[in-house]
């Protein structure tokens, strides 16, 4: 256990760098939720027998969004923490904080991806991931620093070895199992479907992780941005290795397709259902690069908007898919005349192509998408500014520090 119940080092600077990638984060994730309500594709766009490139790689580039927010959440809560707060404030705050925000993953997140107030379907997404993640942090926050990043590793290196489960196998306790590791469906009372794309165990982990790592962002700047840029080269060359391997990592192997190119895809097609291994080490590496490049005072076009996003990341979680599902109504209508599918429980599961009564065809191509997003994008910009500015004139408010 903990000697100590207070950190060494107190009020740290604000991280700009951190705040600037969460930012980047969260327009990359805005880019992924156009996808779904936006694109003609009949199919997963990491299938390489169907996907196109373009569509494939638009695809790929969102899987940072993820393992980034989770992580850096983590890394928020030591640096939390060490601004004079106690195990225990931390603790209750994580906790508090944890069941809100899964209460938000089924009111409030619910209601934007679906404009319904059915719950017919559920679906356990990236919000029930965080708040369990942050439940589950605030127990391991008494144990060492450095225990907590052996367990993260173990949950992170290796709950592959649990892709084999089948969760039939397990009576009525199948359930848990898919919420655990299994990304799958059940059902309750007959009436509600529980879909589960967000297993905890490895999620779990990529918090805590982002936790213990934290005292290395409270360093000198350039002794942390060394560190941070042989990190990311490390889990860069860690993934390629294993990769090459073939035999671990990755419940999916890589193999020779029609080109070079989709050769390529194929090597870096890894899984996020549950986040496997492989998926997390490319996208530490890649985080841990940005957190190295962002590190300066230096000004660049669009730092101003990352910094408001980055800043806001709750509030732009909460707008910014019924922003998206609005504009693709006004899209809708325009073309079709009626919208009535974009109402639907099913949209919490299926993007907007898929629902069974979408008029045939609907959907647009990869333009359009990426055109939309600019203009989410656009609208989400001066709100989250404005609520940043909210949050920067009332720092002691308990209220706000929740959304």
């Amino acid at each position: 256990m903990a000697t100590s119940d207070t950190p060494s080092i107190v009020k740290p600077n604000r991280m700009l760098s951190i705040d600037i990638v969460r930012g980047l984060a969260m327009v990359f994730m805005a880019l992924d939720h156009t996808r779904d309500y936006f694109s003609s594709a009949l199919y997963n766009p990491a299938n390489l027998s169907l996907a196109s490139a373009a569509m494939f790689l638009t695809r790929w580039i969102t899987n940072f969004c993820a393992p980034a927010f989770i992580f850096l959440a983590g890394t928020a809560a030591y640096i939390f923490k060490s601004r004079g707060r106690t195990n225990k404030d931390l603790s209750a705050f994580l906790f508090t904080r944890g069941l809100w925000i899964i209460f938000l993953e089924f009111t409030l997140v619910q209601w934007g991806w679906t404009f319904s107030f059915s719950y017919n379907n559920v679906e356990l997404q990236v919000m029930w991931a965080i708040g369990w993640s942050m439940i589950s942090l605030a127990c391991l926050i008494y144990l060492s620093r450095y225990v907590i990043m052996a367990i993260s590793i173990i949950m992170i290196a290796g709950h592959n070895l649990l892709d084999g489960i089948n969760p039939g196998s397990y009576g009525i306790l199948a359930w848990i199992i898919k919420i655990l590791h299994v990304p799958d469906s059940f059902t309750i009372s007959n009436r509600v479907i529980v879909h589960v794309l967000y297993p905890l165990i490895p999620w779990i982990g990529v918090m805590a992780l982002g936790y213990a790592i934290g005292p290395l962002f409270l360093k000198e700047r350039n002794e942390r941005k060394g560190k941070l840029l042989k990190l990311g080269i490390g889990m860069l060359m860690a993934f390629i290795i294993i990769r090459a391997i073939n035999i671990y990592g990755d419940p999916q192997a890589w193999s020779a397709q029609k080109n070079i190119l989709y050769t390529f895809l194929s090597f870096i097609n890894i899984e996020k259902y549950p986040p496997s291994l492989l998926f997390l080490l490319v996208n530490f590496g890649i985080l841990f690069i940005l957190l190295f490049l962002f590190d300066r005072d230096a000004s660049f076009l669009g730092r101003g908007a990352l910094l408001a996003f980055g800043r806001t990341p709750m509030f732009y979680y909460l707008i910014h898919v019924p922003v998206i599902h609005l504009l693709a109504v006004i899209f809708a209508y325009c073309k079709y005349g009626y919208t009535s599918w974009l109402f639907n429980s099913k949209l919490v599961f299926m993007a907007a192509a898929e629902v069974p009564n979408a008029p045939q065809g609907y959907g647009y191509g990869l333009p359009v998408v990426y055109l939309a997003w600019i203009i989410v994008v656009i609208i989400l910009y001066p709100v989250c500014y404005w609520y940043a500015g909210v949050k920067k004139n009332n720092p002691k408010s308990k209220l706000l520090s929740y959304v």
